[in-house]
């Protein structure tokens, strides 16, 4: 085994992931935050209190409040390499902003990139994910891929064709892990899973839902077959982010 693939398995616990995503303000802006989230401190004591598997930051929040601070021996890092703002209205295109080497020496644990499937501009992130993949096993980091559809050409970002259709594009392009959209069933899941073969797989926690509609969701994925879950808001943007978190937990480390 790689010790890419090590890597990725020391984040785990039980074989399992729970990771708290927080790259919304480069793509969303502030919008996604209220006064407490909109500090990344929040968001970092969020994770080490609740144990997560790993925090997802953008290349300037782990700059600034994770590396040199009392998180970084305490809070593992997935670092996103690119990224877009949703101000360009045209077909998406999320370029690739900071290395694989920047993310080896800040001491990031594994490395994320955004594929948007369908977009005229596919090639390209395919292209520079293929690029990612290579050097970020080169330097033993493990490359998760946010296999995300969307463009003029998709009519359903989360079908479970298309889903599926996105998990196997990881495991084509040697993603170690894909992060996908729920297609709105655990069937439907499953598919996708079996689809993505080797590659783990989890789930994008996606826009705030009630809190039980999460937990459901959170449960079909488990059933079938999700290595985890990457959650952000419905984390905190929830009144008690503790208290979902604790719940979430439950499903995924403790069984259904």
């Amino acid at each position: 085994m790689g010790n890419y693939k090590r890597k990725l398995e020391q984040l785990s616990t039980k074989g399992k992931y729970l990771f708290l995503a927080y790259d919304h303000g480069l793509e969303h802006g502030p919008a996604d935050f209220n006064e407490r989230s909109a500090d990344p401190n929040f968001i970092l004591d969020i994770v080490l209190q609740e144990k997560y598997s790993a925090v997802v930051l953008q290349g300037g929040i782990a700059e600034k409040y994770w590396k040199d601070s009392p998180y970084e021996s305490k809070v593992p890092l997935i670092l996103k390499l690119n990224g877009r703002t949703n101000l360009w209205k045209g077909e998406p295109f999320s370029p690739q902003l900071y290395s694989v080497e920047s993310a080896k020496n800040l001491g990031a644990q594994a490395v994320g990139y955004t594929v948007h499937l369908g977009s005229e501009f596919e090639y390209k992130m395919m292209r520079e994910f293929g690029r990612i993949v290579e050097e970020a096993h080169r330097l033993r980091l493990p490359v998760i891929g946010w296999m995300y559809p969307r463009g003029k050409s998709v009519e359903n970002d989360t079908a479970p064709d298309v889903v599926a259709y996105a998990a196997r594009v990881g495991l084509e392009m040697g993603a170690d892990m894909v992060k996908i959209k729920y297609p709105g069933s655990a069937g439907d899941f499953a598919a996708a899973v079996r689809a993505a073969g080797k590659v783990k797989v989890v789930l994008s926690g996606g826009s705030k839902l009630p809190t039980q509609d999460f937990l459901r969701i959170t449960e079909n994925v488990m059933r079938a077959g999700a290595a985890g879950v990457a959650v952000g808001r419905n984390v905190w943007q929830n009144e008690n982010p503790l208290a979902i978190t604790g719940e979430i937990k439950k499903i995924i480390f403790n069984g259904i």
